[in-house]
């Protein structure tokens, strides 16, 4: 290239003109709110979320200075750093999902936004208790494991687990984006893809956990183990009379108590596993089990054919 060739001007200006049309015609056409209002930073969140998780579990994941003396004190200052960010997140969440159009400050939305808060702090307590079930269904059901604090600071289940039971709380409170950039931060660093709107037991275990997937109207039951690679989908999408789908309705699995799903199962629809059941894996699943039932691959197949009954 000459130095002539280098010198000739890179014209910007019309590519910047082609992508604000296209935005433009983008927002006007789909009736949406951005680029009048702001959005809650996924940024922000993740570091609330760090600092939440550092609440409920300060030993694991607080600064590595924390006494026993000075544990309380800790704790406060990280919860109430956490909530004062979080109160904040949830309310241009609402701002922006906010009925009355308001571009500015919204005292309605910023009274819901204390009341959420409030009331997703007082459900820590039980989320933190939750969790220890979750650890210790993890350290009873994985024989690599060596103790519970490992399954805290270290496996991809339990970081799944903990974002999904926060998000989840969220989710109940109708705190609009929010969860979901929370269980969507979770996917991305574990594999694990939970829709906060998923309500699951507890002594959840998800051992390995890559490719785990979780429908937004999933009711887990308790003491309920999966492995890699499960997939707890819908199986078809109802649309209205204008082709458009039909948002919120029960379309994912019930997975009652004490159930195992082995790895690269797929259950689908608003099906049953009944009590006690096992799934085996790569096992494909569109109907509902009665409870106690234990079903392979090759059992599967046999049934299907033979029309067999509890499928």
């Amino acid at each position: 290239m000459s130095c002539e060739d280098a010198a000739l001007p890179f014209r910007l200006a019309p590519i910047v003109e082609s992508l604000c049309a296209s935005n433009a015609v983008l927002l006007r056409g789909a009736g949406r709110k951005l680029g009048r209002r702001a959005l809650p930073s996924r940024e922000a969140l993740v570091a609330i979320v760090v600092q939440l998780r550092a609440a409920l579990f300060p030993w694991h994941f607080g600064a590595p200075d924390v006494s026993e003396e000075g544990l309380q004190y800790y704790v406060g200052r990280v919860l109430d750093s956490a909530l004062a960010g979080l109160e904040e997140q949830v309310r241009v969440g609402l701002m922006f999902d906010c009925e009355h159009g308001c571009d500015g400050p919204c005292r309605a939305c910023a009274k819901r936004a204390t009341e959420v808060t409030h009331e997703f702090a007082s459900r820590l307590p039980a989320v933190r208790a939750m969790l220890e079930t979750d650890a210790h269904a993890a350290f009873a059901g994985d024989p690599a494991a060596t103790s519970p604090d490992e399954i805290v600071f270290s496996y991809a289940g339990m970081t799944a687990i903990t974002f999904h039971r926060l998000a989840h709380e969220l989710f109940l409170l109708k705190v609009p984006l929010i969860p979901r950039i929370i269980s969507e931060r979770a996917h991305s660093t574990t594999g694990i893809d939970i829709h906060p709107g998923a309500t699951i037991g507890s002594s959840f275990f998800i051992d390995h956990g890559t490719g785990v997937v979780i429908g937004e109207t999933c009711v887990i039951g308790a003491r309920v183990r999966l492995y890699q690679g499960v997939t707890l989908g819908a199986k078809s999408f109802p649309a209205d009379a204008n082709g458009h789908l039909i948002k919120g309705i029960p379309r994912h699995p019930i997975v009652e108590d004490d159930v195992v799903i082995y790895a690269g199962a797929t259950v689908l629809g608003r099906v049953t596993i009944g009590k006690g059941s096992t799934i085996g894996g790569n096992v494909w699943l569109t109907r509902s089990l009665g409870p106690g039932t234990r079903v392979s691959q090759a059992e599967y197949r046999a049934q299907m054919f033979e029309g067999g009954a509890g499928i």
